[in-house]
């Protein structure tokens, strides 16, 4: 055993005789209105770090609260943290500090400082969990911070223009953080990355924000799954990133004129399964991405299903199922660098011959009028009509204008099974 194993081995062992110190001195401060002890301000200044403030039922207006060491913040009974919409209810300055079961309202807001009804500056191991935030300018903010946990919380903003709105929960330069199983609705965006690595986002449910339920922005190597992104003004963007992985989401009911169930702008690398995406105006749209594959993904009763820009090369669709869209894919331009494979094309008039599930003949999911409208969108009054049915039927039958490159070469005959299971 080398020398430097033995000295890991001996830290290890100090380091945890010390936590177990701590844990056996750790005191309890209750906080309650009419008691000896009624200031949560009082309470963190006289506690010793790892002890634990257990904050009873009522209301409490202390300014802003600052927790600027090891902690356990514990409401009781739903207390109230009320920040008067003047001040910041409460910042955390510490490592290992756990926050739960409080009610943060009104924090307030500046032009010079991004005020949060909780706010982690600079810190580890931060765990907050539990709590009902309500009408505060940005509901949870991770800043600079690393190994934080933001799990169950609830929040809910009345926010109408993003002008005067912050994001519910907001991380900004940060890595390996969690943000799981939280609901919000109200804000500007539901969540925020910018700067954040290594990170996991699973099981929250964003819902009615006003720009986007999920923004990333130069964020690399994160994983979002199991979240449910609907009647948001789009549901996900993801932009300037690389290394994303996107699985098993909902995206639904994300309407209006620039309204998308996920917008991929400038993102390489990465990977989407297992998602549906029901009644979007647009499903996906694709714009400057490289070196993605999009497979096992369900798209149903959208408009656009897939707008996949010119810009975008080297990415691969398989084994997607498109039901009831209006149109399946629209491009803007006749160059074609992207794969399709395997899909399942509800509207695919092809035959099968061999028995072996798979057309015999490609699919061109591109029609003349999904090019034509998405020039000219004042067309769409003329969906449905005969002249619109005879146009797209002479394209198929002497293709000019759409993008002959675009098609399936192996569309499926039924559904891929995996994702009806």
């Amino acid at each position: 055993m080398t020398l430097n194993v033995k000295l890991m081995k001996n830290l290890t062992v100090l380091i945890c005789f010390i936590l177990c110190a701590w844990a056996a001195t750790a005191r309890t401060w209750v906080v309650a209105p009419g008691t000896a002890l009624s200031s949560i301000k009082a309470a963190i200044s006289q506690a010793r770090p790892f002890d634990t403030v257990l904050v009873r039922a009522g209301e409490y207006r202390e300014g802003s609260l600052t927790v600027d060491k090891p902690l356990t913040l514990r409401g009781a009974g739903w207390p109230v943290l009320d920040g008067e919409n003047k001040y910041q209810p409460l910042g955390i300055r510490s490592n290992y500090v756990s926050v739960s079961g409080f009610r943060v309202i009104r924090c307030g807001a500046q032009s010079m400082e991004d005020m949060a009804g909780i706010k982690v500056y600079n810190a580890r191991n931060v765990y907050i969990f539990n709590n009902d935030l309500e009408n505060n300018y940005f509901g949870i903010y991770l800043s600079a911070s690393k190994h934080c946990w933001v799990s169950g919380n609830r929040l809910k903003s009345i926010g109408t223009v993003e002008q005067t709105a912050g994001n519910g929960i907001h991380a900004w330069k940060c890595d390996s953080v969690s943000i799981t199983d939280n609901q919000i609705r109200g804000h500007r965006d539901g969540i925020y990355f910018e700067f954040v690595t290594n990170s996991f986002i699973a099981r929250n449910y964003s819902e009615a924000n006003i720009r986007y339920g999920l923004h990333f922005m130069f964020s690399h190597s994160d994983t979002y799954e199991h979240n449910t992104f609907i009647r948001n003004g789009s549901g996900v963007a993801v932009m300037y990133s690389r290394h994303v992985t996107m699985r098993h989401n909902t995206f639904a009911a994300n309407l209006g004129g620039a309204a998308y169930g996920i917008l991929l702008k400038d993102i390489q690398s990465s990977y989407m399964s297992d998602n549906e995406f029901i009644e979007n105006t647009v499903a996906v749209f694709m714009e400057g991405c490289t070196r993605s594959l999009l497979e096992r993904n369900v798209f149903r009763q959208n408009g656009w299903a897939l707008k996949v820009q010119a810009s975008c090369d080297n990415n691969t669709f398989r084994n997607n199922n498109f039901f009831a869209n209006t149109f399946d894919v629209a491009t803007n331009n006749q160059l074609v660098l992207n794969t399709f494979d395997k899909n399942y094309w509800d509207k695919y008039e092809g035959y099968d011959i061999n028995r072996d599930q798979i057309g015999d003949v490609p699919y061109h999911p591109v029609s003349l009028f999904a090019m034509v409208s998405d020039q000219m969108p004042y067309a769409m009054l003329f969906w449905r009509s005969f002249t619109v049915f005879l146009l797209d039927r002479a394209e198929k039958v002497i293709p000019s204008l759409s993008p002959d490159q675009l098609r399936d070469n192996t569309p499926l005959m039924k559904p891929y099974i995996a994702l009806l299971q």
